[in-house]
């Protein structure tokens, strides 16, 4: 019989609606319920796609013993942390703040006022490997509870106070300027991994946020060592395994330093980033490995996480049912054998592709199987024939039972997607992209955004979702919309990201500048959260930094500028010292110190010199620099709808491009040349 989340839109939520577990979604009625009862509440958090969430589930919540002590002796609390990344922020500080790490699922016991007082992520059905069992947990749990009431109420109070005193104040440590963001290159050129690429040892992240920083700091300052870790790190990630070298996109991270072995949940937001920072190191040096892995990782996206709404799904699962066993492993849909091979391709293109590919006998996986790379010393195949190749294995793929799909739509993720296609669609002249990138904005209008501009974090076949955006939703959808206004030429999303940011400002901006990730008239939850580190996307904080800075820079908005610059506070702080996690920020403050550039292009539509300056407009490498193209504009006009373009007039009745930052201006220009020069173009 289903339970309580049967109702609910997540499809982390639905997998788990039949479990004998009586789950109440995250609801003041189940605290109510709680101190009723007199009993703890147990919240568990995870994520549609998560491997170990599944393992977890299977193992204890379908049991139905563990369930039955489960029901009678906590209320159980199941959150989607891709739903309430607020609830699940929270917690996890208490978590690694306990325990040193974290990760998902994540387990939480606490008070009927939300106070926890034990944590955990995964527990095995049996003791193993020095972790207790799921039940002897419970039953520990328990035994404390009941015995120890006044020692619980201390830890839980203790933790509590712990977590209030970590509030951050960076809006005062003063904007970040080149000694800190040469110091940040100094300690990424530490960390870096000089064999393999990357950073730090396994398992390996792709580091997009930090890619994007070591590109605009190579534009603005020359340093050729910063472009090298950033193009060597994107060649060996192409590579390896965690690139689908079939069907495009990126695994979530490789459990290795070498890239070669993935955890094979495939992400929105990874690709989404991934794709943007492999067009911009195409951008920067003309890589056709660049160009073609950010074109098959935006097909990716559009082929495999597009919904029916225009919008993009938020993951692909790891797990997959193996064929033979009929088990859900992770791997399955993407691993393959030399036999698999020549089934599909006969002996002679099956051999061939074993070893373009790196398919062993041995295997480089699980079971004798391979995923598949394109190693360094492969043989050199025929364009022609490798396209064969490719397409009979992605055909046969096909055929294999897929990974499930999370079809929630994520505003923040949606944001970045539509960045990415965006720029990779008026990059390489691919217009069905940006129309893609179009339709998805349109949702999130649509769907998402309300009468007053503000946000819902998610919705699911254009069903909106009962949960109000976050700090990242704002900057990084701010992000996505103006992309798309310096793409289309269309003013309307300039005008909506101007909604956003003065939403940010309103309702996410304490009075030193610093910033919080949930608004003031938010659910208050016992901390209000509040993170400015750059992990597997962007922070909302330093998403709205950015946002705030691109739309002064086309609007000339002081107001929006100030509150950018005090809200780069955090990278003056932890740009030298932690600089793997603070990325985006760093990125942001490249675009800061350039200006950013702003650029305005006028012409008429119909002369094929317009497109020709915009696109050179667009294929500029100066860090953060915005493009408002449209008609010339008298000059005692307005901009219309870019006030960018308020009296830029035509010279010799051509198409003109103006460039300027810190209040100068350089000759405007009728020169595709001449203005990629001034944009420091490295030219294609």
């Amino acid at each position: 019989m289903p339970n309580r989340l049967a109702n609910e839109t997540s499809p982390y939520l639905l997998q788990h609606a039949d479990n004998p577990v009586d789950w109440w979604p995250w609801s003041p009625e189940a605290f109510a319920q709680a101190r009723e009862r007199g009993v703890p509440v147990h919240l568990s958090v995870g994520y549609a796609s998560c491997h170990w969430c599944h393992v977890l589930a299977g193992e204890s919540f379908e049991d139905e013993l563990t369930a039955a002590y489960m029901n009678e002796h906590f209320v159980n609390i199941k959150v989607d942390r891709e739903e309430r990344p607020d609830v699940d922020a929270v917690y996890m500080e208490a978590v690694q703040a306990a325990t040193g790490q974290g990760g998902w699922p994540m387990t939480v016991f606490m008070t009927a006022d939300a106070e926890p007082f034990y944590f955990g992520t995964y527990f095995p059905p049996e003791p193993r490997q020095g972790m207790p069992s799921f039940m002897q947990v419970l039953e520990g749990v328990r035994t404390a509870w009941v015995g120890r009431p006044e020692e619980v109420a201390e830890v839980a109070q203790r933790i509590v106070r712990d977590l209030a005193g970590r509030e951050l104040d960076y809006g005062k440590a003063g904007t970040p300027g080149p000694e800190e963001l040469a110091r940040a290159l100094l300690g990424l050129t530490r960390e870096y991994d000089a064999a393999h690429g990357g950073f730090g040892g396994a398992p390996k992240f792709p580091p997009s946020m930090v890619m994007e920083f070591l590109l605009r700091h190579h534009a603005r300052t020359g340093s050729e060592g910063a472009l090298q870790m950033a193009a060597d790190t994107c060649e060996a990630m192409a590579r390896g395994g965690i690139y689908d070298q079939l069907g495009g996109g990126f695994a979530r991270y490789s459990v290795d330093r070498e890239w070669v072995i993935p955890h094979f949940e495939k992400m929105l937001y990874d690709n989404a980033l991934l794709c943007r920072v492999y067009a911009h190191l195409w951008r920067a040096t003309g890589s056709d490995l660049a160009r073609r892995v950010a074109l098959e990782t935006a097909d990716f996206m559009v082929r495999e996480l597009r919904t029916d709404q225009g919008g993009f799904a938020s993951a692909l699962d790891a797990d997959s049912e193996d064929p033979l066993t009929g088990e859900h492993v992770e791997g399955a849909y993407y691993a393959w054998t030399p036999a698999q091979l020549r089934e599909v391709l006969g002996e002679a293109d099956g051999d061939l592709a074993a070893l373009y590919f790196g398919v062993t006998e041995e295997g480089t996986f699980e079971h004798g199987t391979s995923v598949l790379q394109l190693p360094q010393d492969g043989p050199a195949v025929e364009a022609d024939r490798l396209v064969g190749i490719k397409e009979r294995l992605l055909a046969a793929r096909g055929r294999r039972p897929a990974p499930g799909r999370d079809d929630k739509i994520v505003a923040a993720w949606n944001g970045l997607a539509i960045a990415a296609l965006a720029e990779c669609g008026a990059y390489f002249e691919r217009p069905d992209l940006v129309e893609r990138a179009t339709e998805a904005a349109d949702l999130l209008v649509r769907v998402h955004m309300d009468g007053r501009a503000r946000l819902s974090r998610t919705s699911k076949d254009g069903r909106v979702g009962s949960n109000d955006g976050v700090l990242e939703d704002y900057g990084d959808v701010a992000e996505g919309f103006l992309a798309l206004a310096s793409v289309t030429g269309e003013g309307v999303w300039l005008e909506f990201a101007g909604f956003l940011v003065d939403l940010v400002l309103d309702r996410f901006t304490a009075e030193d500048g610093s910033l919080y990730d949930t608004a003031h008239d938010a659910e208050k939850l016992i901390r209000r959260p509040q993170d400015p580190t750059d992990t597997a996307a962007p922070s909302g904080w330093t998403a709205a930094a950015g946002a705030l800075l691109s739309y002064a820079a086309h609007t000339g908005s002081q107001a929006h500028r100030t509150a950018a610059e005090r809200a780069l506070g955090v990278v003056h702080a932890l740009g030298p010292r932690v600089p793997r996690f603070i990325g985006h920020g760093l990125s942001v403050a490249e675009a800061l110190l350039d200006g950013p550039r702003e650029v305005a292009v006028v012409g008429h539509p119909e002369d094929p010199a317009l497109a020709l300056l915009h696109r050179t407009a667009l294929l500029g490498t100066a860090p953060g620099a915005v493009v408002a193209v449209g008609l010339p504009r008298a000059a005692d006009g307005d901009g219309g709808e870019f006030p960018l373009l308020a009296e830029r007039t035509l010279v010799r009745d051509l198409p003109t491009a103006y460039v300027c930052r810190h209040f100068v201006c350089a000759r405007p220009t009728t020169d595709p040349v001449e203005l990629a020069e001034q944009l420091g173009v490295i030219r294609p």
